[in-house]
């Protein structure tokens, strides 16, 4: 699973990298993620606002801090694909 954090490196955005690194850990999932900081290359994904969290090319969540139990759920959804 491949996983990104969208964001220019706000609170927000290493809130939501960390929240996202405790779920992978927690849920035992093999997965690469990927911190997005250059601004041209979070464009290129149909994002209003962010952090944005973006699982196998999909944007799945943005604009928004998430709990641990949303992105769980996030990436059980992305993972049953």
């Amino acid at each position: 699973m491949k996983i990104k954090i969208l964001g220019t490196g706000c609170p927000k955005c290493q809130q939501l990298e960390a929240i996202t690194r405790d779920a992978v850990k927690e849920m035992g999932i093999d997965a690469e993620i990927e911190k997005v900081k250059d601004i041209a290359k979070i464009m290129a994904y149909p994002v209003m606002m962010t952090p944005a969290l973006v699982i196998d090319e999909k944007v799945v969540l943005s604009g928004k801090v998430p709990t641990k139990t949303e992105v769980s759920t996030l990436l059980k959804n992305a993972s049953a694909r």
